[in-house]
């Protein structure tokens, strides 16, 4: 995942609270700079860099008291740098992990209309990306031919006032990418120099948080004791912000600095309809129930299945084939990035890993994963703690893998457990952090192989470190199937209906408490998370199947959980992983078992003490 930031100050001064600062630079190791007790630019390239590894570039501008914009000035940008009272400075930083296009690229990018560009994320529709091109090049040719009037923000498809010509804006252009990001985008004509910065969508994928804007500029309002969080995790959406001259203090407040925010609406019905979440099949009938006694869970996917007018027809093909076409469109490897695999010797040769459990979930990935990936490319499966030991490691196991074990002891990571609480933050309970310590461990990729199992190295267990840049990961699969626990008890205490409304609740929540949290994680290693099951499709899908096919929770765990899952896992002759039940990462991992004796004492107190809700900054007072 790149990094990317807008860094926005005024009269060559920016305030930070003393807990922000320390949240955007902790993921580094930094300690803040002294001076002013804020975050100096250079902290905040330092914590990019490590999403971005491969180019790092700073372009800066200078808005006028009168309006006016002045040129870029290259890299060389942050505090302090002179700027006249009433001069609002406008930083943007952009670290770039490049998994597409022919040539290197470097953010942020600058159009010829004098428009600025930095971007994270995967443009995989919408949009057209030509082979040899980059995500973000794209991007902005599209955008430099939108008009920035402002009929185009108030109404859809009107002819343009000042032009007369039907012209798109920034939001119609962005509601049509299909696929995860977030971009922070200047334009720099119109009415009034406006700065757009949408969140992410659909995958989820997390813009960097934000800062909340403060309303006094004394250091002394934010004391260093102080619980107050002033970072937030930004909400889905579109926003756009206007720039106004500063007051002749110079500050940088939110009254001084910004003239009007908006939040845009996506204009996309389809994807409305998406961010709604709405089944319309939620109650069944009794012949409902019995019409799909003979549920396709127990038949392979055979050729003479696959050609049937009845696969058609069946719910568990349908999302397979939604599943498959949506690894093949994460998975399709480029020109540049196959150019950087040849360098690599033929046993190291895994551009595209799995988070593994496994589970169901991952297995259903790893088996599709291998459809969807030339066959002279191995897949990296790491798991942590060895909990991958299942099905993967059967004698009839028919896929090319090689199992990559995490075999990492809680006691001799304190180092690395602070910081992913920095990571993780804002989110900060006991839970989160098991969590976040599980996927950081596993993103690293540094572990053991045994060759007896992945007939490797003359049966040897060896060292091993992965080096692909693409990580697979299930995120989505139980919000969307009923796979946790409370999926259950809701539907005890209030049938089809109750269940229906927590998994909605959970789909629409996703953003704020895992996607922020797995994704600073996992790109906190230079490496790129991609959710099959939270493609635009796949989520579709889902949703046009009744619900009493996704899941039947009246059945025993491991069965009637994620039903439609274990169907899909059937067709794919994975028996066993069908048969697997819900086992959280951070338990199956046993991080939460070592975790509650570091902090606990032991897993029963922590039990008693409901640990996993238990936030971390009150059990360190």
């Amino acid at each position: 995942m790149c990094g990317i930031a807008l860094v926005l100050s005024g009269g060559g001064r920016v305030v930070v609270a003393p807990s922000a600062a320390a949240a955007a630079v902790a993921a580094v190791g930094i300690q803040p700079s002294d001076e002013g007790k804020g975050v100096t630019v250079d902290e905040l390239k330092a914590a990019l860099r490590r999403r971005g590894p491969d180019s790092l570039g700073c372009e800066r501008l200078r808005v006028r008291a009168d309006g006016t914009t002045l040129g870029s000035d290259g890299c060389d940008c942050g505090v302090g740098n002179g700027g006249d009272v009433g001069d609002t400075e406008l930083c943007f930083i952009g670290a770039t992990l490049q998994l597409r296009g022919a040539e290197p690229i470097l953010q942020p990018m600058v159009g010829q209309s004098g428009n600025v560009l930095v971007y994270n994320g995967e443009i995989y529709g919408g949009v057209h990306v030509a082979d040899d091109q980059n995500d973000t090049q794209s991007l902005l040719s599209s955008l430099e031919s939108c008009c920035s009037c402002e009929c185009h923000a108030l109404v859809r498809d009107e002819a343009c006032l000042c032009c007369g010509s039907v012209g798109k804006s920034v939001p119609q252009i962005l509601s049509t990418i299909k696929g995860p990001w977030a971009l922070i985008y200047w334009q720099a004509e119109g009415l009034k120099n406006n700065v757009v910065w949408p969140g992410c969508i659909r995958e989820k994928k997390p813009l960097a948080p934000t800062v909340k804007v403060m309303e006094s500029g004394e250091d002394n309002d934010f004391p260093e004791s102080t619980n107050m969080s002033y970072w937030e995790e930004l909400p889905c959406g579109i926003y756009s912000i206007q720039l106004k001259s500063l007051e002749k203090s110079g500050m940088c407040m939110k009254e001084a600095c910004v003239s009007k925010v908006r939040r845009h609406d996506w204009i996309n019905s389809s994807l409305d309809e998406l961010i709604q979440w709405k089944r319309k099949s939620i109650v069944p009938t009794v012949d409902d129930l019995t019409s799909h006694q003979n549920s396709v869970g127990d038949y392979c996917l055979s050729q003479s299945f696959r050609n049937s007018t009845e696969a058609d027809k069946n719910a568990a093909y349908k999302v397979l084939i939604a599943l498959r076409e949506s690894v093949m469109l994460r998975t399709n490897l480029n020109r540049l990035f196959q150019d950087d695999l040849n360098k690599l010797k033929d046993d190291e040769l895994a551009p595209i890993a799995i988070l593994f459990s496994g589970g169901l979930d991952s297995m259903i990935l790893a088996a599709l994963l291998d459809q969807c990936l030339d066959s002279k490319w191995t897949i990296d499966l790491l798991n942590d703690f060895c909990t991958g030991r299942t099905e993967g490691t059967s004698e009839n196991f028919p896929y090319p893998w090689r199992l990559v074990e995490i075999d990492t002891v809680l006691t001799n990571l304190k180092g690395e457990s602070e910081h992913v609480m920095s990571l993780i933050y804002p989110s900060n309970t006991y839970m989160d952090l098991n969590i976040g310590i599980a996927l950081w461990l596993a993103a690293g990729g540094d572990g053991w192989v045994d060759g007896s199992i992945c007939n490797m190295q003359d049966g040897c267990r060896y060292k091993y470190k992965s080096t692909s840049r693409v990580l697979l990961v299930g995120s989505g699969a139980d919000e969307q199937c009923a796979g946790y626990g409370r999926h259950r008890t809701k539907y005890r205490l209030g049938g089809w209906v109750l269940l229906d409304e927590e998994m909605r609740l959970d789909v629409q929540r996703i953003w704020k408490r895992n996607m922020g949290r797995d994704d600073r994680c996992i790109s906190d290693h230079g490496k790129e998370a991609r959710f099959p099951f939270l493609d635009e499709n796949v989520i579709k899908t889902l949703l046009e199947i009744p619900l009493w096919d996704i899941a039947k929770l009246d059945e025993p765990v491991g069965k009637g959980d994620k039903k439609i899952l274990r169907e899909v896992a059937n067709l794919l002759g994975l028996k066993e992983a069908a048969l697997q039940p819900k086992r959280a990462i951070q338990f199956g991992s046993r991080i939460a078992r070592e975790s509650n004796r570091k902090n606990f004492g032991s897993n029963r107190a922590a039990n008693q003490a409901s640990a996993g809700s238990v936030e971390i900054h009150q059990r360190a007072r």
